[in-house]
């Protein structure tokens, strides 16, 4: 039977064009790359006009952001309604935050052993330059302003104020709460009702894919301009004195991602390295432009067409976006020990581990601030406060750290992306709710995923794939189709 089902599976993504398959200059991923590799020569040879194309990395994730809201709010509300049953889906939310904050700790973890064990800050000399001061003051001046604590978090960054803000600003988690309610009432109507409604929505849902499509073609020209503005603002040599921090948190980021990860992803049935491989395209465009959110879009059509269901992709991937910032988490607690060491501070273990404590909250509460990094770093010493970071300690070391943030914010975010991508694929896993044979096939053969094929059709669905739109019974009552059964874990 499985067997069958991935020989109808690949047949059907074959026969749709346009797949992954055809000449390498057709793929998204080479163009992609080639603006990577064009953008770092220009910034090395033309400096000074290269500083000026940092519009187009801008345009690009400005066209972006137009179209993720709109994107979160269709797939979790089609995912959750189309099975008219509220109480997995409560089930599902609970499981994904638990992955998350194990997660988040096992990165703060990691952080704190690598801060201690190389000590990047210690013996540094160096003084601010009169720009990093004033950018540092900036970032102080933002995490200022943000709410810390529970209840900042409850009323600022999760709960609306009205139902048209969340999009026009962009806010992820506030745009899933209006969607898990729209879904909860939707799923409350008569079963006729809600399948016409659901279908609506599909079918507005296939608009909005159609948009992504077409915004995608320009992410070229946005890894262009965020590659070129990078190397012309920063240089080679300009980085020398903080190599070793910037070195640390980018090993420190792979041995989670091939360690941690790739333990989990084991245990789970599917290889670390063949996920990277699948969602190659939108690591590229991540390190084009420094944002994961460019590929959001991208990755929930991606995650689905893998193997897991809507409802899981719809709710935890989004979601993960805010809560399971595993690369942000490595950079908090290195980044915080490297401000200490370079000021002359000593922290001991215990005050170290209260301030890891203090960042798992931190590092959610603080999610929906732009340049969550820097900013929630600079949140999380101010709210730590006391003798151990001063307002001086944290203005000087701040200062130290904005230079390269940039360039640690590229690791951070191919983390975040990565780490949410596992979670999705492991949740639906613990769910019931991964198609195997559907992940085998797309981890095999990543064109399968392609999400410039679009949402997942009847035809796939009828080929054995867990997205579980309604379908009518004999008698015409519209149920929801029931996931297959979890198979062995995958050799």
């Amino acid at each position: 039977m499985h067997a069958t089902n991935a020989s109808a599976i690949s047949d059907t993504a074959h026969a749709k064009p346009p797949g992954g398959h055809g000449p390498v200059v057709k793929q998204l991923w080479f163009w992609v790359l080639i603006a990577i590799v064009s953008g770092i020569a220009f910034g090395l040879v033309l400096p000074d006009q290269a500083h000026q194309v940092k519009w187009l990395a801008d345009a690009f994730l400005q066209l972006v952001k137009t179209i993720t809201a709109p994107v979160i709010f269709l797939t979790v509300v089609i995912g959750i309604s189309s099975l008219g049953d509220l109480s997995k889906a409560g089930g599902l939310a609970g499981r994904a935050l638990g992955y998350f904050f194990g997660a988040t700790f096992v990165a703060l973890t990691l952080g704190l052993l690598a801060g201690n064990l190389i000590k990047p800050g210690a013996g540094f000399d160096a003084a601010p330059s009169a720009l990093s001061t004033a950018a540092a003051q900036e970032k102080i001046a933002d995490a200022g302003a943000a709410s810390h604590g529970v209840s900042g978090f409850i009323t600022d960054s999760l709960l609306p104020s009205s139902f048209v803000e969340p999009f026009v600003e962009n806010s992820v988690l506030q745009v899933l709460v209006l969607a898990i309610l729209a879904a909860a009432s939707i799923s409350a109507l008569a079963p006729p009702v809600r399948l016409k409604v659901v279908s609506t929505l599909e079918t507005v849902s296939q608009i909005v894919f159609g948009v992504i499509r077409l915004i995608m073609w320009v992410a070229p020209l946005g890894a262009f301009g965020g590659m070129a503005y990078t190397v012309s603002e920063f240089g080679g040599g300009a980085l020398a004195s903080l190599g070793l921090l910037m070195a640390t948190f980018w090993g420190t980021a792979a041995i989670f991602v091939f360690g941690v990860l790739g333990i989990v992803a084991r245990v789970h049935g599917f290889s670390i390295l063949r996920l990277i491989r699948l969602i190659k395209e939108e690591l590229l465009i991540i390190l084009g432009t420094s944002s994961s959110e460019t590929v959001l879009p991208r990755l929930l059509v991606k995650l689905e067409r893998a193997g897991a269901s809507r409802r899981t992709v719809g709710v935890v991937l989004p979601t993960g976006y805010s809560f399971n910032l595993d690369g942000t988490c490595i950079y908090l607690t290195l980044g915080a020990l490297f401000i200490a060491q370079a000021t002359g501070q000593d922290l001991s273990i215990g005050q170290q581990v209260a301030l890891a404590g203090l960042m798992v909250l931190t590092s959610k509460g603080a999610a929906g601030i732009t340049g969550a990094g820097l900013v929630t770093l600079t949140a999380s010493l101010q709210a730590f406060g006391g003798s151990f970071f001063t307002p001086e300690s944290i203005a000087i070391g701040i200062a130290l750290v904005v230079g390269i943030d940039r360039m640690m914010s590229e690791g951070r975010a191919l983390t975040n992306c990565i780490g949410n991508s596992v979670a999705t694929l492991v949740v639906a896993a613990w769910q019931g709710e991964l198609d195997r044979d559907r992940l085998k096939a797309a981890l095999a053969d990543p064109s399968l995923a392609d999400p410039d094929l679009g949402p997942l059709t009847e035809d796939e669905l009828d080929a054995g794939l867990t997205s579980q739109p309604l379908e009518p019974k004999a008698g015409g009552t519209p149920v929801a189709r029931r996931a297959p059964a979890p198979s062995p874990v995958l050799g």
